[in-house]
Order: structure tokens, then sequence, then C-alpha cells
């Protein structure tokens, strides 16, 4: 593969030149608010700090892809994104389910085959696959809060699954609208998730300080 590839996968991009998608680019800056704005409040809170510091670096890397746009922007896009997943499921197996550390790191990396297995399936459903992955994600927030229906964590974890389903839903009609909406609607997919991302932390902190050092 060619790291240095261009890549032209975004309605809003226009050209090569680094500010064609102004819009893609400018809106990253709700991950680093978002992820500055956390980081004092999840100071007290398991892997609080660290989920706040991988926003920065989802925010970092997508600007990055949306401005240079090439194969290994790309990668800097979307490897602090499964970063954060995985590290936010972990959170919640230990912290919250309270399982062992041997058993929270097992049920982390079992998102692995459970993505794995779910995509093949995703690819069916014609407006899905678009993007398919990112499905599997409010999927499993549904069933974490299926199993934590009796804490009041739970409804916060819907509200993050119903919020991405919007975001991705924007996300996959990108290109299928660009005739009629020039500017795309991928600047959308990082508003909404800026404020997911809030909604899914604050979800998380508010249940380990509620819990106290059992929770931690």
């Amino acid at each position: 593969m060619d790291w240095t590839a261009q890549v032209d996968a975004y309605c809003e991009r226009m050209g090569p030149e680094f500010w064609a998608e102004p819009l893609n680019a400018l809106t990253n800056l709700g991950y680093l608010i978002v992820g500055l704005w956390t980081w004092r409040r999840m100071v007290h809170v398991p892997l609080g700090p660290a989920l706040s510091l991988i926003l920065v670096a989802i925010s970092v890397g997508s600007f990055l892809f949306h401005t240079l746009a090439t194969e290994w922007a790309g990668l800097a896009d979307t490897a602090p994104i499964g970063v954060f997943i995985l590290l936010y499921l972990f959170a919640l197996n230990r912290y919250v389910v309270g399982w062992p550390l041997w058993a929270a790191l097992l049920g982390t990396a079992a998102y692995v085959p459970y993505a794995a297995l779910m995509l093949p399936w995703l690819d069916r459903l014609p407006f899905v696959q678009i993007s398919n992955f990112y499905w599997t994600v409010p999927i499993a927030l549904v069933v974490y809060a299926a199993a934590l229906r009796r804490l009041p964590l739970a409804k916060g974890l819907l509200a993050g699954a119903v919020i991405l389903c919007v975001s991705i839903s924007l996300r996959s009609v990108d290109l299928l609208w660009c005739e009629s909406w020039p500017l795309g609607t991928h600047f959308l997919w990082h508003t909404i998730n800026a404020g997911m991302f809030v909604v899914v932390l604050e979800t998380y902190r508010r249940h380990c300080l509620a819990a106290g050092p059992a929770g931690r």
C-alpha cells in the first residue's frame, strides 16, 4: 500500500488542496473541546483522563485526514476511534460490570470477533453497509444497556446509542446526497459525535462517582 496516496472519500472534497474540506476539518475542534473539557471532570474516574486524551487524538487524527487526505492520515483518523471503543468497553467491563481484570480484558477483546461476525450481516443491508463497522458500536451499547438496565447508567448508554445511530446515518448519506447538497453531511457526523462523547463519558463518570470506591 502507498501510504502517501491521496484519498477522495467525501462529498465536500473537490481537489487535493489542504483546505478542500473546511467543514469536515474544522468540526474536529468539537472533539478537542470535549476532550479538554472532560479531562478535569474525569480526573478522579478510572481511565477517565485516558479516555479524554484519546478524544484529543481523534481530533488531531481526523483533522489530518480531512486536510492531507492520505492513506496514513486515514489510519491516524480511525485508529484512535478504535482505541476509544475498546478502552470505553474495558472501563464498563471492569468498573461498572465489576469483572476481574482478566475477565474485563477478555470481554473487551471479544469485541473484535463480535464485529467480524457482524460485518457480513451488516453488509447485506443496502444502507447500513456504507458504514458497516460503525453500526457495531450502537448495537453493543444497546446490549450493555439491556444487561445493566437496573442501573441509572443504562439510560445514558441507550441515549449514546440513539445519538450514534443518527450520526452514523448522516455519515452514510454524505455521498448519496452529494448532488443536491455539495457540502456533504460528514461534518454533522463530527458535530453530533462530539455530543455523543459527552453523553457516554458523563454517564460513566456519574456512575463511578455515585458508586464511590467500590466503583473504581
